[in-house]
């Protein structure tokens, strides 16, 4: 296996719309190779055709990421075609709503076999490769929820933890081989993530489209900014200049950080 056949190529979950399809857009503007693979085959195959004319070589496919069989498919396709992988992303998921009470154990379990089991299938597919490459990056997708434990979203907030520890696990485990890790934890931006959105609030699907279309943060503008943190080897990253200055507080003032959040779920 030489370097120059899987150099500059990304395989990204989740990429027929969104942070996926923002970051097949830009990573094909630059050159790249990249696999298109997304529960749905079609809009995967949309994004393809979009990008097709300024990266040679690209590929789409259905990939269902609670699939063990989809993960293999991928792996071979990208063994068949470029000899390797330089950069995996896994965006995939889904979104839920409801307090502890009320989420059905059904929605927990859909929540976390996506969100967190999703991510795990990925970084067990891949991370043997890119240690026999010595070479690598893996960018998994958690949330601002994933370090905050913010009320009302538990099952997706547990996710989204087990995300940020995984990838703190599999940043050192790599670390010897030369192998990066990145973990995105993004606040609301306007993404296809409602669109299989469950919540036992009949209100809370509104609230978070608000949330999202007046977030001031674009899926191109985080697109370029883990693309940076993939060039940088750098470890975590916070989408929102609010969620950087939440996490410090949290950090460094916890008790502060719970009373702040505690006094907005009593209002």
């Amino acid at each position: 296996m030489t370097r120059a056949n899987w150099n500059n190529s990304i395989a990204i979950t989740g990429a027929g719309s969104g942070f996926g399809a923002a970051l097949a857009h830009l990573y094909a503007s630059m050159g790249w190779k990249v696999a298109v693979t997304d529960i749905d085959e079609k809009r995967a195959h949309e994004t393809l055709q979009k990008i097709e004319t300024q990266s040679g070589n690209s590929f789409s496919m259905q990939l269902d990421i609670t699939r063990a069989e989809h993960w293999q498919q991928l792996q071979d396709t990208v063994l068949e075609r470029w000899g390797g992988l330089e950069v995996l992303v896994n965006n995939a998921g889904v979104a839920a709503a409801g307090n502890i009470e009320d989420t059905s154990m059904e929605d927990w379990a859909w929540v976390l076999d996506i969100d967190l089991m999703g991510v795990v299938r990925g970084c067990h597919q891949f991370a043997a490769m890119m240690k026999t490459q010595k070479a690598g990056h893996i960018v998994n997708f958690s949330s601002f929820a994933g370090l905050a434990g913010l009320p009302f979203i538990s099952a997706y907030g547990v996710a989204k933890a087990g995300v940020v520890a995984l990838s703190e696990a599999l940043r050192a485990e790599m670390h010897p081989y030369g192998v990066g890790v990145t973990v995105a934890c993004p606040s609301f931006v306007k993404t296809g993530l409602l669109d299989t959105f469950r919540s036992t609030q009949p209100d809370s699907k509104s609230k978070v489209t608000r949330w999202m279309e007046t977030s001031g943060v674009s899926a191109e503008y985080i697109a370029e900014e883990i693309a940076e943190a993939v060039k940088r080897n750098k470890f975590l990253f916070l989408t929102h200049a609010q969620t950087r200055t939440a996490w410090r507080l949290k950090r460094w003032f916890p008790e502060r950080y719970y009373k702040m959040v505690a006094k907005r779920t009593s209002a």
